[in-house]
């Protein structure tokens, strides 16, 4: 990704939370992405975009440790993430948190419970203390009301206004996203646009979200890697508008602009 018309200038001087260098993802001999780089500079909303299949939702399993890469290194900071034992991959991992595309909700727990397990799990605080912190935590999410209600008598944006509590209950510096948007109605996902603004500004958290929905990403990303299909790795890198305006990638503008992508340019990317 060194050609201009595919990075964007490098102007942000935050330091480094995330570095992804070389990194390939393989299912056995199947390659999904291979040779991917990239840095998320603290405090930013880093989109990782392309198109149905491209492997943004595999990347973001390895971001998280449910998948080992192949080949390549990941710092959390100065932690190499996947170098070290189980220990150390736990304690880096306490630094995430994870709002999963469904929500992820236990269905037989009442969304207050919910986002106290892994207060329950991972710390020594006493009930009332978890209680006013789950309190605390749906409060941010504007959920307070549906403390006591399960995940069954929740709308989709309900359900994923609570799994993003549940991300933040154990104050993670790092949140992950996976298709927040999907299912949720206009207005609903730009509430929750929102709220992830909120949350960045708010906490100083750094959010990695994957996502293929563009007024989502034009309006909360400032930084982001494009994952291609056919080439299986990222062939764009800036913020969902910089690459919408200035890339000139056919994949990438085709992408962009929600534009067929003519078969003389596909060829040519193959």
């Amino acid at each position: 990704m060194n050609d201009t018309n595919t990075q964007m200038p490098a102007t942000d001087d935050r330091p480094v939370m995330i570095s992804v260098d070389d990194v390939t993802l393989a299912f056995g001999s199947k390659v999904i992405q291979h040779d991917v780089s990239f840095r998320v500079k603290r405090g930013s909303i880093f989109a990782v975009m392309g198109g149905s299949g491209c492997g943004k939702s595999t990347l973001l399993k390895s971001m998280i440790g449910l998948l080992r890469p192949t080949h390549g290194t990941y710092l959390v900071e100065k932690d190499n993430y996947w170098a070290g034992d189980d220990a150390s991959r736990v304690r880096i991992g306490r630094r995430f948190g994870v709002l999963f595309q469904s929500g992820a909700l236990w269905s037989s727990m009442t969304v207050g419970e919910n986002v106290a397990l892994p207060m329950q799990m991972f710390t020594r605080l006493k009930p009332d203390v978890i209680r006013q912190l789950v309190e605390l935590k749906l409060g941010l999410v504007g959920m307070l009301h549906a403390i006591d209600q399960y995940p069954s008598e929740l709308s989709g944006g309900m359900r994923k206004r609570a799994g993003l509590a549940r991300a933040m209950s154990l104050d993670p510096d790092i949140l992950f996203f996976d298709e927040p948007s999907a299912g949720l109605d206009p207005i609903t996902s730009a509430r929750l646009d929102e709220l992830i603004l909120n949350l960045r500004d708010g906490l100083g958290a750094t959010i990695i979200i994957v996502s293929h929905e563009l007024s989502s990403l034009f309006h909360i990303a400032d930084d982001g890697i494009f994952l291609d299909a056919d080439q299986k790795t990222a062939i764009a890198h800036g913020s969902p508008r910089w690459l919408r305006d200035h890339c000139t990638d056919p994949m990438v503008h085709a992408f962009m602009h929600r534009e067929q992508l003519d078969s003389s340019s596909s060829a040519g990317n193959g």
